[in-house]
């Protein structure tokens, strides 16, 4: 007989792309807000990123460039921002505890927009976006009164970052790991 225990629920890879930039404060990263309508992380506050198609993945099947596929591909469809592979550096991995309702196997990499693009959201998915110091943002998000919520990896993430003051040291501490 077929325990609950047994079932072993599907990770999908994923990808995520955290971008940066120099503001006249400081460091400040890109969080997008996920439409409250969607079922999955609706409301959150999260970086672009998604689900790695079967489109993104190279002939070789090689799943890291696969992910670097989709977080170029995401970041344009949420962000309306062109990214290319070498402007991105691996941040971190991270996987959903198993359990939950939807699994993911998600590359996170760091990318700094340098050029002046301007961010435009679909207002479908994704809702608003806003770009905010690390600092604030963790503070924020730790004001259970303040609307902006976030998911632990993009809290540690931004964690990563919080005491950096621009995007040159962000690239040179992830580009060291």
């Amino acid at each position: 007989m077929l325990e609950t225990s047994d079932i072993v629920e599907p990770v999908y890879p994923a990808a995520t792309v955290v971008l940066v930039r120099d503001g006249d404060a400081g460091l400040e990263a890109l969080l997008v807000q996920r439409n409250k309508t969607v079922q999955h992380m609706g409301g959150m506050w999260v970086f672009p990123g998604g689900k790695v198609d079967e489109a993104d993945y190279p002939s070789d099947r090689d799943e890291y460039r696969a992910a670097i596929n989709a977080a170029i591909r995401e970041t344009r469809e949420e962000a309306g921002l062109e990214v290319s592979a070498e402007q991105l550096v691996y941040l971190s991995h991270w996987t959903t505890p198993a359990g939950a309702k939807r699994r993911f196997a998600t590359w996170f990499f760091l990318t700094i927009l340098e050029d002046g693009q301007e961010v435009s959201v679909d207002g479908g998915e994704i809702a608003l976006h806003r770009w905010v110091s690390p600092a604030t943002a963790i503070s924020e998000s730790a004001d259970d009164g303040h609307p902006l919520r976030l998911m632990p990896p993009t809290y540690v993430s931004l964690a990563d970052i919080v005491d950096c003051g621009s995007c040159a040291q962000a690239r040179q501490r992830m580009g060291s790991r």
